[in-house]
């Protein structure tokens, strides 16, 4: 019974905070879900609003913080004009295109009012409504500016942090709105998490140092990255502690003194930054010192390296990571040298007399391989692919000369893609039957029995069959050009293929 008493009471205390946390990520999903549904009958549904989300964040956390500007509407709408055109091939006419990214900052600002989460509070047996902003502004000389809001960076921090050295100088930017909103408590919070992001570093000058112990050359390389990582915010670190500490001072000076919960949360908070910033001044003794350890690391072993030792392994991990197998040559063609000095063992010579000579010969057996006589050739396979294939094409051809007389190419042609589909096109053959049918003007059938002139008629004699030569045995053609008319056949430009138009006349 105790137990049941215990879930139901953190079931109920919980729920408020875990709402709480949740309305953070309320905005995304429906910006998701609701915003290009309805525009210009859904026109842009290819349009991806979460990624879109993402990147606006992204924008504004890197101008807000980075360089410690707001952002103008003009600014904004330059980053999302080269940001649809980029990832979405966006390609309209520029006053659609302008209102179209209007259209998306007014759903991801909703329109200046804060998207609202309803939830159940269970302890106060009542619905209540969380209030959250993603983007916020304000007016300065006439010019509106925007900005990032708090729940704005928590919510772009838990979907996955971005790159490490920009990591602490985020925090500090939330840290900066939180003391600024009085959120105290959620400042302590983000502090400890700075905290985290500097023993991270710290553990990482501990993986560097156990690298260079076994694998000079490549902790020489990790060391210069995490020396990289933590440059690119050391200096910025200390505008922004000083900053916050002064922010905290104000905060100090503002509290009442009879609010005593308020004064503890701030004094909460200026004592975990000052541990922050010791912790500072360690990482950076840490990372002075690493730097000292790997110079002189690397220092031994470059003398180490003119020690007059040949290794093999590390001469073939250099050939491997040169890709240039050509350089073996260095280590095999001594090996494959002439050995000058010959020498005979003596106890050979016994083993030598010892063996006993067997006089009798001995014939060797001669197996007669056969001959797979039923194997085929690729290049045979081909011909008779060619073979079948042209025979079938002037077969048809035939056909219609024999019906009507006369013929067109484009009238063949529509023929051959009601017998054979529309894959004719992409097929060849097709093409290169044509080329060897304009070598001549006229086609006799009876001369083409006796006495073939060109590979085509060669190919077409073996393919018909008895039966047709002898249905089509009269049949004289002529072939006529008309260079003036060209066709196309295929479909798409890529696919598309120009003939020069044909008519055929028996």
């Amino acid at each position: 019974m105790a137990e049941k008493y215990i879930m139901i009471h953190d079931i109920m205390s919980e729920h408020k905070d875990r709402m709480l946390n949740l309305k953070k990520y309320y905005p995304f999903f429906v910006l998701c879900d609701t915003t290009f549904s309805q525009y210009k009958e859904g026109k842009y549904m290819e349009l991806d609003m979460g990624y879109i989300t993402m990147a606006t964040l992204r924008f504004f956390i890197n101008e807000n913080n980075f360089h410690e500007s707001e952002i103008t509407y003009e600014q904004y709408e330059e980053f999302l004009l080269e940001l649809l055109r980029r990832e979405f091939r966006l390609d309209e006419e520029l006053k659609e295109e302008k209102e179209l990214v209007g259209y998306i900052f007014d759903k991801i600002k909703n329109d200046g009012r804060a998207f609202t989460f309803s939830y159940f509070d269970p302890e106060e047996k009542k619905k209540k409504t969380a209030r959250v902003k993603l983007i916020d502004s304000r007016i300065a000389d006439g010019v509106v500016l925007y900005h990032v809001t708090t729940d704005g960076i928590e919510f772009y921090l838990d979907t996955k942090e971005i790159k490490e050295e920009s990591n602490i100088s985020v925090q500090q930017l939330l840290l900066e709105k939180m003391i600024q909103s009085e959120n105290f408590a959620g400042g302590i919070e983000v502090v400890k998490r700075i905290n985290n992001e500097v023993g991270k570093l710290a553990l990482q000058k501990k993986e560097v140092l156990d690298l260079l112990s076994y694998d000079v050359f490549s902790g020489a390389k990790a060391s210069e990255e995490y020396m990289e990582t933590v440059a690119k915010w050391f200096d910025d670190e200390a505008k922004l502690f000083e900053k916050n500490r002064a922010l905290i001072d104000k905060a100090f000076a503002k509290a009442n003194a009879e609010n005593a919960l308020i004064l503890s949360e701030i004094h909460k908070l200026d004592t975990e930054l000052k541990k922050t910033i010791i912790k500072h001044g360690e990482l950076i003794k840490e990372t002075i010192e690493l730097q000292n350890i790997a110079d002189e690391m690397i220092a031994r072993a470059k003398l180490r390296k003119l020690r007059p030792v040949f290794n093999f392994r590390d001469v073939l991990k250099k050939m491997m990571e040169n890709d240039c197998p050509e350089q073996l040559g260095m280590l095999i063609s001594p090996l494959l040298m002439p050995k000058l000095d010959k020498s005979f063992s003596v106890e050979s010579i016994d083993r030598l007399l010892e063996t006993r000579m067997d006089n009798q010969d001995y014939s060797e057996k001669v197996e007669k391989k056969q001959v797979d006589t039923d194997y085929v050739f690729e290049d045979e396979i081909e011909e008779a692919r060619i073979t079948g294939n042209f025979g079938r094409l002037f077969e048809e051809l035939l056909e219609q000369l024999w019906k009507h007389g006369r013929t067109t190419l484009s009238e063949l042609m529509a023929i051959y893609e009601i017998k054979f589909g529309k894959e004719i096109y992409k097929n060849g053959d097709i093409y290169s039957f044509l080329v060897h049918l304009a070598q001549k003007d006229k086609y006799e059938l009876k001369k083409m029995q006796k006495k073939q002139d060109t590979f085509l008629e060669g190919l077409v004699m073996d393919a018909l069959s008895m039966e047709k030569k002898d249905r089509y045995g009269d049949m004289v053609f002529s072939v006529f050009f008309e260079p003036g008319h060209i066709l196309r056949f295929g479909e798409g430009k890529e696919e598309a293929f120009t003939i020069t138009d044909m008519h055929f006349e028996a």
